[in-house]
């Protein structure tokens, strides 16, 4: 494909370029993986909700994942690429309402237009295997999947309080409330408290091999695996009874055994049963109870609570304590009852203050402990931390871990480990979703629909407030399958978060018809080697899918593989020009599209790539954007006068040689430099290496006629490192130099850094600096000739001396012979030297430094207008040499 000189004169056209590469791409079957691969590279961004439109967060999210499958399919793997749709969910259903249409209607809709916005993207899916989580032939699959887990005994039915929200008319999850204000993660609406009966995956029963397995998540971020721990919330600790008046024992979880002595009040939870049961005799408890289950959590107050009238006896005193009620304890967190010691704990002692209870310390520092026992004052504050027993009777002087073991046997208790996780509670008053696969019969109970009549399909949707599936008559009513009596069908969907927890194993068979995916292919092909997603997934989703993948491994269905994502990346957001996160209601977006119409998909790869590491936030910069598109048609132009025989203009230099020999070890060193960079996901780190190489081929053109095989390998490793991330530029520019291939299915370049290259290029660097700053200092406004002095070996020796000394560096250098010849100067150096020892970096010796900067001599040319002439120790000026230092050639200038 060629390129008019018209057209080259102002670049390439993105509106007819994008377009055509997209279909070859196509036409080619590029991104296409057969099923017969073995173990691919398996490149995953997190799957989209179908809102309808692309924003600039999903346009970050796909280009990372794009750019790297690009990438490691160049470097000769197979890559398995898929895209799909999570495109269950109340906002369907709401802007359903909102339209007077139904949600699947609206769902296709937006579909097929964020399908055409990602191909406008460039982004190189294997579309084979796309799949949507509302189509049965996805969700009768959650519902066999639901199946097995009951058959394993992971699904309960059971009352629970849950979380209501009463604007989406829905459970939600512990992990679906945000924040101290208890709001819905969708709407915002403060969340209320409902008793009800509701479906469950016992994920706790997984919930210590979840905790352990994070510290083998090497590969995932550690905030990441932080959240996820904090969120299990393993607590080891023990259980002891106390006697409540004549209510019976009463279990208590604490991990504070120790401080057992120290309890002057006991507590319940509202929930608790015991707390229950006094209330029906109570009418002070009752009303406080009524209260509490009502209030929104900053209604809530850690003083809150109130008397029972009852009292507890503490096993290890024989004291009988008040028993509250209150607010602070929750039903769902260790047994629902706790004693307290307010000595020992913050919202204990606060507590404690404002109800008049008895403070009484049994703890205090030990010896080496940071506070002082005497500066412990238990009346004022709580003094939480470990130390010996006090006023703990014959178990003075004990220190607390030792207590906590022997009380344990000593009062009857029992080791125990407590977990803050909650079983999953899947159930969802909704249309939009899964239908549960159970159908209920008065005489038989929950019966499951049999495999043969799944999937339940969802009927009509009728308008109506609460769930839709409740005004489905005909649909509701079916046959038991058990007896043949009269039934009604679960009308609960369940937890779009079901569908997010397989999908990636659903990618390896998408057109599977007999099983939810190939189990031998699943295994060969998981884990996800590279995930790309947001940070608001750490908890909720990552921590199911986990799950999910752990027993379908313990099903027999995943050999072995029991984690779902190798490696995980959370992209940050992209912020709006004002810093802050993009938003409707701020007025701060960009539009993709708009961005794709008026400069192209490539533009705003590049300068999403480049303007921060993938974990950064980053603001969306006009200037940015311009600067990507400029230095695309910059470069393209580049190539295509290349192309049209216009490589140099400049009249060959004696140098020319020397000139082509560093371009060329620039190049290699960009190429290793850039695939380091690509490998460890600092895609900006790298595309700044490109702009560098591709200055360096401008330079090179404008001092010489460059050697045509050094400058058409430059433009063709410039055009392989941007094909990650400017696709269709890079294929117009591999076209333009020639090749009947697609770049997209060329070679990477494989290059090694030239020897030593890292302190070749902070020599020369550093010497252009060194030669600014004096111009600039002495005023030099016509430099004539620049002289580089290298300098002597024996500095250098010094140098190496000085880095291994163990401190003494003057006299580890005046112990060796051949240096004490060199007198004062090798002392006066070493004392130099000295004064830096902990920044000494190593350097090249005398004569590679010499060639280095004899080979980069023409860029310090070109800069300054001056010749430039490199001499050795032995051929410069005496004066001149003894102002050098390895890595520091001694530099003049005259005008």
């Amino acid at each position: 494909m060629t390129t008019t000189g018209e057209e080259r004169e102002r670049g390439f056209d993105h509106t007819e370029i994008e377009p055509r590469w997209q279909r070859t791409w196509d036409e080619a079957d590029v991104f296409r993986i057969d099923d017969d691969e073995t173990d691919p590279e398996y490149v995953l961004a997190m799957f989209p909700y179908t809102s309808g439109s692309l924003h600039m967060g999903h346009v970050r999210n796909y280009t990372i994942t794009d750019a790297y499958a690009r990438f490691e399919r160049m470097r000769g793997e197979s890559v398995l690429h898929p895209m799909g749709w999570d495109s269950f969910g109340l906002p369907a259903e709401n802007a359903a309402e909102e339209r007077d249409t139904n949600p699947r209607d609206w769902t296709m809709q937006c579909i097929d237009s964020m399908r055409d916005q990602l191909t406008e993207m460039g982004f190189g899916y294997d579309w084979d295997r796309e799949l949507a989580t509302c189509e049965p032939d996805y969700y009768q699959w959650n519902q066999w999947l639901f199946k097995q887990f009951r058959e394993e005994g992971l699904v309960e039915r059971q009352a629970a309080e849950l979380n209501w929200c009463p604007s989406c008319e829905t459970v939600l999850a512990d992990e679906q409330v945000e924040g101290e204000e208890e709001l819905c993660w969708r709407c915002d609406t403060p969340i209320e408290a409902r008793e009800m009966d509701q479906w469950f995956f016992t994920i706790t029963d997984y919930a210590e091999e979840l905790l352990e397995d994070l510290d083998d998540l090497e590969g995932w971020p550690n905030n990441v695996r932080e959240m996820q721990r904090n969120w299990i919330g393993k607590q080891e600790g023990a259980s002891v009874a106390f006697e409540v008046g004549d209510y019976g024992e009463v279990d208590i979880f604490t991990t504070r055994l120790d401080t057992i002595h120290g309890a002057t009040f006991f507590s319940l939870a509202p929930g608790h049963p015991v707390a229950q049961e006094i209330a029906q005799q109570n009418d002070e408890v009752a009303e406080y109870i009524e209260t509490a289950e009502q209030a929104d959590e900053d209604e809530l107050d850690v003083t809150s609570g109130v008397f029972t009238g009852e009292y507890a006896t503490n096993p290890a005193t024989g004291e009988e304590i008040p028993v509250y009620v209150a607010d602070y304890v929750l039903t769902d967190v260790g047994t629902g009852a706790l004693y307290a010691v307010p000595a020992h704990d913050e919202r204990d002692h606060e507590f404690a203050t404002h109800h008049d209870i008895d403070i009484v310390q049994v703890v205090e520092p030990t010896d080496d402990a940071d506070a002082d026992p005497e500066d412990i004052d238990v009346q004022e504050a709580a003094y939480p931390e470990d130390g010996l027993l006090v006023n703990s009777g014959e178990f003075d002087g004990l220190a607390s871990a030792e207590a906590r073991d022997r009380f344990v046997e000593e009062f009857d208790g029992e080791h125990r480990t407590e977990y803050n996780l909650r079983d999953w509670g899947i159930s969802r008053q909704r249309y939009w979703g899964t239908p549960i696969p159970m159908i209920h019969c008065d005489d038989c109970g929950y019966v499951e629909v049999p495999d043969e009549d799944l999937p339940v399909e969802l009927p009509e949707f009728v308008h109506t407030t609460g769930n839709p599936l409740d005004a489905a008559e005909e649909w509701k009513q079916v046959d038991c399958p058990d007896c043949g009596a009269d039934a009604v069908r679960e009308t609960d969907t369940m937890d779009t978060f079901v569908d997010s927890s397989w999908y990636f194993l659903r990618y390896t068979s998408p057109e599977m018809d007999e099983a939810p995916f190939d189990a031998e292919r699943a295994s060969d092909w998981m884990p996800v080697d590279q995930y790309v997603g947001g940070i608001e997934h750490a908890v909720m989703h990552l921590l199911y899918a986990r799950f999910f993948t752990k027993v379908l491994d313990d099903l027999d269905m995943v050999d072995g593989v029991r984690e779902p994502f190798t490696n995980l990346t959370n992209q940050g957001m992209v912020l709006g020009e004002d810093g802050n996160k993009m938003s409707k209601s701020l007025d701060n977006g960009v539009s993709p599209q708009r961005i794709i119409e008026e400069y192209g998909a490539d533009t705003a790869r590049l300068f999403i790539m480049e303007a921060a590491q993938p974990e950064k936030e980053f603001a969306w910069s006009p200037e940015g954007v311009q600067s990507a598109h400029s230095f695309l048609q910059n470069v393209y132009t580049l190539v295509s006068a290349y192309a049209e025989g216009e490589a140099g203009t400049a009249t060959d230099t004696e140098n020319g040689a020397d000139i082509a020999d560093y371009v060329a070890r620039e190049i290699d060193a960009t190429a290793a430099n850039a695939t380091a960079e690509f490998e460890d996901f600092r895609f900006n780190h790298a595309l700044q290496a490109v702009r560098e190489l591709v200055s360096l081929l401008r330079r090179y053109q404008e001092a010489t006629t460059p050697d045509a095989d050094t400058f058409e390998r430059g433009l063709a490793t410039a055009a392989k490192l941007l094909a990650p991330v400017a696709p269709h530029a890079a294929e117009e520019m591999w076209a333009e130099l020639g090749h009947d291939d697609l770049i997209a299915e060329a070679e990477w370049p494989a290059a090694d850094a030239p020897a030593d290259y890292e302190m070749e290029r902070r020599l020369v660097e550093n010497t252009r600096e060194d030669i600014r700053d004096i111009v600039e200092t002495v005023g030099i406004e016509d430099p004539q000739t620049i002289t580089l002095a290298i300098a002597p070996g024996w500095k250098h020796r010094v140098l190496d001396l000085a880095r291994n000394a163990d401190g003494n560096v003057v006299g580890t250098v005046m112990q060796d012979e051949d240096l004490r010849e060199q007198g004062e100067a090798a002392a006066d150096f070493a004392k130099e030297l000295a004064g830096r020892a902990q920044s000494l970096d190593e350097q090249l010796p005398p004569e590679r430094e010499q060639a280095a900067l004899e080979r980069a001599a023409w860029l310090i040319e070109r800069e300054f207008g001056a010749d430039v002439v490199v001499q050795g120790p032995e051929e410069a000026d005496p004066d001149l040499v003894g102002k050098s230092g390895p890595g520091r050639p001694a530099i003049d200038i005259e005008e």
